[in-house]
């Protein structure tokens, strides 16, 4: 391998989505082993990434896109195939894509010889119904020359359903970012949102069947019956797929148990906010809510335990991966009681003596530069493939 890769890292979007925090900190990591690895994301508001960043970015010029998923993902993946058109736009030492549009993107320039080949993170597998988007994530995957993964589940789903091989290389979490001890904003990220004296409980994701938004809607309904005081933030919610119907259907279930939203309010509903308000609103938090019925790895839950706040996850993998029973309150994620007593159990004083200083620990044990070099020997053999390629 190169003392020193170039490597073009794709990713989706410029929003905080897991992915894409995954793919900006893996590049910083590598850029400290030395390499220099740059992401890249259709941009099309023109507003750069989410937060600032420690290596290189670059903002792909997008055309507005409306209508359908479809439509977005196919002008999404169109816009890479613009932005790399020639052989100059393509002079990186390897290609690698945490997402099926810049699979696809990258699949179609191996095939005009723009590119040998590309590594892809896979960090879930979705149901899609269409089956254009189907083809497209089977695509991303099948024709990588090297698959990565998050997780052993999804190493398993990748060998059944696809017969690949993947390459498990977790995730990481910035503990400078995310820490338990108070900062000077905290006080006004509360007064932002009208957090009040609590119970507070933390919901990432927005309103999305995935993250199983109506059992903890349903969950908190119960929970607010001993706790009126309580408050739910769902912060998040940017996503490229369209989550509309999912969440009215929140919303209806929010106002069938009387549970009003806004700042201040039952339910606070944040919206995309910026990385640095987060380790601030995991402090406030008495509990991260997480009880997802389908997860790549569940990052929010490293920074949860890393600014010092329980976590409530579904007791299945990828969460019994890599947390033990101690380390966290495992629930049934289709069972809305299973959930409210994990919340109240979160408020437990012997209880959030055990698992406080439990996550403090695995947080620990999930440096990024251990993720990124991780990811070297898939590298290694790609870049490999390049020489005997440009010499052949």
């Amino acid at each position: 391998m190169p003392r020193q890769l170039r490597i073009a890292i794709l990713t989706h979007s410029t929003n905080p989505r897991g992915g894409v925090v995954h793919a900006l900190a893996l590049a910083e990591a590598l850029c400290g082993l030395g390499h220099e690895a740059s992401v890249h994301a259709p941009d099309p508001t023109g507003g750069g990434f989410f937060r600032p960043a420690r290596c290189p970015t670059v903002s792909v010029a997008a055309k507005p896109a409306a209508g359908t998923t479809v439509e977005l993902v196919r002008a999404r993946i169109a816009d890479y195939l613009r932005h790399f058109a020639t052989p100059a736009a393509c002079d990186f030492d390897l290609f690698h894509a945490h997402c099926g549009i810049g699979g696809n993107a990258l699949a179609t320039l191996a095939r005009r010889r723009l590119i040998p080949g590309f590594v892809r993170t896979v960090h879930h597998v979705d149901a899609f119904s269409d089956p254009q988007l189907a083809q497209w994530q089977d695509r991303a995957i099948l024709d990588a020359q090297a698959l990565l993964c998050v997780s052993a589940g999804w190493k398993g789903v990748l060998a059944s359903d696809y017969g690949a091989e993947a390459t498990i290389v977790g995730n990481g979490i910035d503990t400078d970012a995310y820490a338990p001890e108070p900062a000077d904003d905290d006080a006004a990220v509360a007064a932002r949102f009208g957090l009040g004296t609590g119970p507070v409980l933390l919901a990432v994701g927005g309103f999305e069947a995935r993250k199983n938004t109506l059992g903890i809607v349903a969950a908190f309904a119960a929970f607010r019956a001993s706790h009126p005081e309580a408050q739910l933030v769902v912060a998040g919610g940017a996503s490229l797929l369209d989550h509309a119907d999912y969440r009215a259907r929140c919303r209806d279930a929010l106002a069938r148990a009387g549970l009003a939203v806004g700042p201040g309010q039952a339910v606070v509903e944040t919206g995309p906010v910026a990385q640095a308000v987060m380790p601030a609103l995991y402090r406030r938090a008495d509990a991260l809510v997480f009880p997802s019925l389908s997860e790549g790895f569940g990052l929010c839950v490293l920074e949860a335990m890393a600014s010092g706040t329980p976590a409530i996850v579904s007791d299945c993998a990828p969460f019994t991966e890599y947390l033990g029973p101690r380390d966290a309150l495992f629930v049934d994620p289709d069972n809305a009681a299973s959930i409210t007593r994990a919340m109240k159990a979160a408020l437990d004083p012997e209880v959030r003596a055990r698992l406080i200083p439990a996550g403090l620990a695995i947080a620990k044990t999930h440096p990024w530069r251990l993720c990124a070099e991780r990811h070297l020997p898939a590298y290694a053999a790609c870049a490999r493939r390049r020489l005997e390629t440009s010499h052949a």
